[in-house]
């Protein structure tokens, strides 16, 4: 099939080289322009652009994909299917029907939950057990569009983001090739997502990285998990900013939330509104992320030390 693949981090990467790999003609590959990054603030490439580039595609940047002239750029490749992977845009309804198989979107979440930007936060977040990606045929809803194949994974105990990530990013990229070929030969068949109360995977915000010791000690580790590559999860260790980078919930009898309980020589533990919270991994500010056996190396945590979810 001609192709248009429109994606940008590296969640699409996969899903790109594995419809190249299947034989499809990938006339145009779209991407979000150049961003700064890292403390240089150099303006660098997406991953799906240094994919595009080094598989020899075409590949096309807009500001805005929306406008008259973006429009025009896709018009002149008449592509079968545009397949979308965490582009990063809105689509027009006049894109969404330009080509003859519509736009078809890799979401990383088992529809009709976790619609929204963050699906495999949320998941961790709300301790589900099993994860997926549902193929959909786009429309102008957010994730509303009708299913048309889907896959599952489960979810660890030790998974965190990026290793879910890492596991649907590869799922993607063998349904999105099953489901063209499926689609070709009309093997296909649409299901409208249900209707009723859904759980929407709303943004993740820096702040939400805070972690609040008066909360149990559970939801804590699975934050933890959740926001490991960003936000990440911090506090404040007597009034100095620390991030916790690995943690798990143990079983103890708090009298003192937000109070060390016990300190070893691999970890500190941290009582929290129910259990406690025992932190390995650590990265203090302007530090590398360092094993707590490493950090009690030089700096001394004690019994009683204070964590606050801000300076104050």
């Amino acid at each position: 099939m001609k192709i248009i693949f429109m994606g940008t981090p590296d969640f699409a990467v996969d899903a790109l080289k594995a419809l190249h790999k299947a034989g499809h003609e990938i006339v145009l590959v779209v991407t979000q322009p150049d961003a700064p990054k890292g403390r240089s603030r150099l303006y660098l490439p997406s991953p799906v652009k240094e994919a595009a580039l080094e598989l020899g595609l075409e590949v096309f940047q807009p500001e805005k994909i929306k406008r008259s002239e973006s429009v025009e750029v896709l018009k002149k490749y008449d592509a079968d299917v545009f397949v979308v992977a965490a582009f990063g845009q809105i689509l027009s309804k006049e894109i969404l029907e330009m080509p003859k198989y519509g736009c078809i979107n890799i979401h990383a979440s088992l529809l009709p939950m976790y619609r929204g930007a963050a699906p495999i936060q949320w998941a961790i977040l709300n301790d589900e057990k099993i994860a997926g990606v549902t193929i959909m045929q786009m429309d102008e809803g957010l994730d509303t569009g009708d299913m048309l194949l889907k896959g599952e994974v489960d979810i660890d105990i030790e998974d965190t983001a990026d290793t879910l990530h890492d596991k649907l990013k590869v799922l993607g990229a063998d349904l999105i090739v099953e489901a063209l070929s499926k689609l070709e030969k009309g093997e296909l068949k649409a299901v409208p997502q249900p209707e009723g109360p859904l759980f929407y995977a709303k943004m993740i915000k820096k702040e939400d990285g805070a972690l609040d010791f008066n909360e149990d000690a559970h939801k804590l580790a699975l934050k933890v998990r959740a926001y490991q590559s960003w936000p990440g999860t911090f506090a404040y260790l007597n009034g100095t900013y620390i991030k916790i980078c690995k943690a798990e919930e143990v079983e103890a009898t708090v009298e003192m939330p937000n109070t060390v309980i016990l300190v070893e020589k691999d970890s500190f533990t941290i009582g929290c509104a129910k259990n406690a919270l025992k932190v390995t991994m650590i990265k203090p500010q302007g530090k590398r992320e360092m094993s707590v056996k490493d950090y009690l190396l030089g700096k001394k945590i004690n019994i009683g030390d204070v964590l606050t979810k801000d300076e104050h």
